[in-house]
């Protein structure tokens, strides 16, 4: 079975996260294709995520 976008979308925010410039594009990137209910289960996941990573919260304010 193949991942979701939503899956591949995690996988590569986790990969990119060493830089908050690729983690903001990737960011942007996603919330062009991403479903209305799977950017609320990835802002879920990112609130969660960024808990231990403080420079990346600023990007949260790209999802909408």
């Amino acid at each position: 079975m193949s991942k979701s976008m939503l899956d591949h979308t995690k996988s590569v925010l986790k990969k990119v996260s060493f830089d908050t410039g690729l983690f903001c594009k990737e960011l942007e990137k996603a919330c062009k294709v991403l479903l209305p209910y799977e950017l609320e289960e990835l802002t879920r996941w990112l609130l969660n995520f960024t808990k231990e990573k403080p420079e990346l919260q600023h990007c949260l304010l790209r999802i909408k």
